[in-house]
Parts: structure tokens; C-alpha cells; sequence
């Protein structure tokens, strides 16, 4: 085994150790201390404990610290995403405890992408693109850093509508940028991708149907800030831009039709549970538009198998992802 891919198997061990550690911990203290939230998609609407973002956070962490430790020459990149993902991560626990207004998150979640910018940790010629290659973005780019890394943390927020959907969705895209970040040759995207994926594969773990522990917004603002940090620190703009199509859909698609900003808990829910368990599109028009409303106006579907159809969405735009990597090879 070369010594480069013995450290990025450190790096990737190392989160997803200290994840699995610190689960079972973080469960056991939200249950204890009753932070939490009812399963509403539950005939018997059980009570599951929040906040398994902190773990998340936790592994990531480690990796980044381990990455630094092993690597020394990626050290600018790896804390300004480390810095990125504590800060969303910050304004999601905020979240979780104080219920932030719809306007507020949104414009604390820009802080987030401030480390990027202070740390030149970007690409300072800007975006590639398929067929047309290198473009010159050096007065805008800046200022849209702090805006994707809004975009990707709260439209990953509202994409969390069954048990195990944001974590696996997630989980997808980090492995398609990974792929992608492997046929570009785009060594920072990579070596971020391995400090988020373990840790978002032990969550997988424990969030997939029956869910034993829910995010909360720690971890749906950070893992969503964390994707957009890999695109714009790794180059893979326009490759994350395609991976994350079917939460941008549903971000849309919810404030388009609601008209503004808005808070789940303030609207109507757009998907409500039969006497048989199984899960339909509700007929409230007031309830926003959103993917997951959209899947089950065909028809009826058990939790579990709505969330495997949205995997399979993700995974569908995950191998796009991949295709616009090989087109932009091809450009450059």
C-alpha cells in the first residue's frame, strides 16, 4: 500500500471510528434529556432522539484534524471546511434549541462560506464548465461562495422528509463527487470527500427506516454546507450542481409554491399517513410542493420504499454527475 493511499485510509478510518463511537453516546443523551421529535410518518408515532449531527460533526472533525496531521500541505483546505461546516453546524444547533425565523437561518448560514473566502480557499480563476473549460469569474466568484454555501446547507435542510432520505442522499452524492473528483484529478475535493464520508455512512447507519436517531438542523446545515465546501474548494462546481439536482427540485419547488421563505413546522405537512402505514400525498393545498409529494402523487408508498426511491433519484443524478466530469476532461 503507497503511503498517500495509507493516509487516506487513516483519514477516512478516523471519522468514521469516532462516529460510530459517539452515536450510540449522542442517542443515549438526547433520549435522556428528551430532545427530540415525534416520527409523524408512524402509525404509533414513536419519539426519536435528535442532534446525531453532533456525531457527524464529531467524526468530520477528527478526520479533518487527522488529514492536517498527515498531510501538513493540505492544511489551508482542510480547516477552511472545517471551519465552514462548524459554523452551519453552530447555526443549526441555534436552530434546535431556539427555532430560528425562516429569513434568519438562511442569512447566518452566508457566515458560513466566509472561512472559504479568508483563506483563498477557492479557485481563484473560477468555474470549469463541459465542452467550454476554464472561465474567468475572479470579481463575481467571491461573492457567490457565501451563496452556495446558503443554497446547499438549507436546500439539504429541507430534504429530510423520511427516515433515512437526507443522510442517504447525501451519502450518494459525497460518493459521486468522490468518483468524480478521482476522474479530474481534483486531490482537495477527494481528500474532503473522505473526512465527510465516514462519518455520514455511520449515520446512514442509524437515521435509515426505522430511524433511531433524527439530524436535527446541526447536521442537515452542516453536511449540506460541507457538499457545497467540497464543490467550491475542490473545483466540482458544476459536477455538485447536477449531484444535488433532486434537493435543489425540492427547494423550488417548496417556495415557489408557498411564495417565500418558510419553516416546516409553519406549514401544512405535504404528505400524511394512511390506516394501512402506508404514506400519500395530502390534499391540503395549502401544504408546500416538494419531491417528496411528488414521488407519492403517483400512488401510495411505505416509508421505506418512498426514501429507496429517492435514493435511486440521487444515484440517477449522481451518475450525470459523472458524466459532466467526463465532459469537462474532455474541455480541458
Amino acid at each position: 500500500m503507497s503511503r498517500l493511499l495509507l493516509n487516506e485510509t487513516l483519514i477516512f478510518a478516523s471519522g468514521f471510528t469516532v462516529s460510530l463511537v459517539s452515536m450510540p453516546f449522542v442517542i443515549r443523551t438526547m433520549r435522556k434529556k428528551k430532545i427530540g421529535g415525534i416520527d409523524v410518518h408512524k402509525k404509533d408515532k414513536p419519539f426519536v432522539p435528535e442532534m446525531g449531527g453532533l456525531a457527524v460533526l464529531a467524526g468530520t472533525t477528527i478526520s479533518v484534524i487527522t488529514a492536517v496531521l498527515l498531510l501538513p500541505e493540505s492544511s489551508n483546505t482542510a480547516l477552511s471546511f472545517l471551519a465552514c461546516i462548524l459554523i452551519a453546524g453552530l447555526v443549526g444547533a441555534i436552530d434546535d434549541f431556539k427555532n430560528l425565523n425562516a429569513k434568519v437561518k438562511p442569512f447566518l448560514t452566508l457566515f458560513a462560506g466566509l472561512p472559504i473566502l479568508a483563506m483563498n480557499a477557492y479557485n481563484l480563476r473560477g468555474i470549469v464548465f463541459p465542452f467550454i473549460g476554464q472561465t474567468r469569474m475572479t470579481i463575481v466568484y467571491p461573492f457567490l461562495v457565501p451563496l452556495a454555501i446558503a443554497v446547499t446547507s438549507n436546500a439539504t435542510n429541507m430534504m429530510d422528509p423520511f427516515n433515512g432520505t437526507m443522510s442517504g442522499s447525501c451519502t450518494v452524492i459525497t460518493i459521486f463527487l468522490l468518483l468524480s473528483a478521482i476522474i479530474l484529478g481534483r486531490t482537495s475535493a477527494l481528500l474532503l470527500c473522505l473526512c465527510l464520508l465516514g462519518p455520514l455512512l455511520v449515520f446512514f447507519y442509524y437515521n435509515k427506516y426505522p430511524s433511531k436517531i433524527f439530524s436535527g438542523d446541526v447536521g442537515s446545515l452542516s453536511i449540506g454546507a460541507a457538499l457545497g465546501a467540497i464543490s467550491i474548494i475542490g473545483g466540482l462546481e458544476v459536477v455538485a450542481l447536477v449531484a444535488f439536482a433532486p434537493q435543489i427540485m425540492n427547494a423550488f419547488y417548496g417556495l415557489s409554491s408557498i411564495g417565500k421563505l418558510y419553516e416546516r413546522r409553519d406549514v401544512s405537512r405535504p404528505v400524511a399517513i394512511q390506516e394501512d402505514g402506508k404514506l400519500m400525498a395530502t390534499r391540503d393545498p395549502k401544504a408546500p410542493i416538494t419531491l417528496a409529494r411528488m414521488i407519492l402523487a403517483r400512488g401510495p408508498l411505505y416509508e421505506k420504499e418512498a426514501m429507496l426511491l429517492f435514493l435511486v433519484i440521487s444515484t440517477i443524478s449522481g451518475f450525470l454527475a459523472l458524466a459532466t466530469a467526463y465532459l469537462i476532461v474532455v474541455a480541458t
